[in-house]
């Protein structure tokens, strides 16, 4: 169960995990501009475009990776990317 401040993220490939865990901030690179999601977000489902995603941790350290394109849903505040 992520903490109150915290949302829980994964990074999906069709491959493998790139991250799972907590997470503070993330930004995406969505097909109408970059977007920033926060804990209890409401839920929805964007597409992706060409950018960079980051993850920013509750120890405020971030992660960055790039995306040609995927998609992002927020559900009952847990994130899920596929890229």
């Amino acid at each position: 169960m992520p903490m109150p401040d915290a949302m829980f993220v994964e990074v999906l490939t069709p491959d493998k995990t790139l991250y799972s865990g907590e997470a503070a901030v993330i930004t995406l690179p969505g097909v109408a501009g970059s977007f920033q999601l926060l804990n209890m977000h409401a839920p929805m489902i964007a597409n992706l475009k060409v950018g960079t995603i980051e993850i920013t941790g509750l120890d405020n350290q971030k992660k960055t990776y790039s995306v040609n394109n995927g998609l992002v849903e927020v559900l009952n505040n847990k994130v899920v990317v596929l890229i």
